[in-house]
């Protein structure tokens, strides 16, 4: 055998061995790829209904949603509503009723002063703790004079 049939025969051994393993690597390709392909198609079938209901609760939560906006517009519509009533009423009854009840008090504590206080007799005063009342002095002076 002459050198230039032991290279040819040692090429075709590489080419022999490298087909193989290009085969081994393009089986394996094909497994993975096989394997790839039903992993899709099997999250393709479980994410289809997945979408389906995340659609669905979405179109509810905007349908929830226009319900709340429309019951706050309507509170909010109340609330302008009770504010302005509170101050038409307060300001159309408010005045009247507080002169009113100022003149009912008066009135009671004129009577209950006609009736409690004797003739002649000088009006009750109030005492101020820690004072000495310009009318509780007289009143010492008029019994003092009156025992002497």
């Amino acid at each position: 055998m002459s050198g230039g049939e032991v290279a040819g025969i040692l090429v075709a051994v590489f080419w022999a061995i490298l087909v193989s393993f290009l085969a081994v690597a393009l089986a394996r390709l094909a497994q993975t790829l096989k394997a790839t392909t039903k992993l899709v198609a099997d999250v393709t079938d479980q994410a289809v209904p997945l979408l389906a209901d995340a659609s669905e609760a979405v179109r509810s939560a905007q349908t929830q949603i226009d319900r709340v906006d429309a019951i706050a517009s309507d509170v909010q519509e109340v609330t302008s509503n009770a504010s302005a009533l509170s101050t038409t009423v307060a300001s159309t009854f408010g005045g009247p009723l507080v002169k009113v009840a100022a003149f009912g008090y008066g009135v009671r504590r004129a009577m209950g002063r006609r009736e409690d206080e004797p003739a002649g007799k000088a009006p009750r005063r109030t005492v101020i703790v820690g004072r000495t009342v310009p009318s509780a002095r007289r009143a010492k002076r008029n019994t003092r004079d009156k025992k002497d």
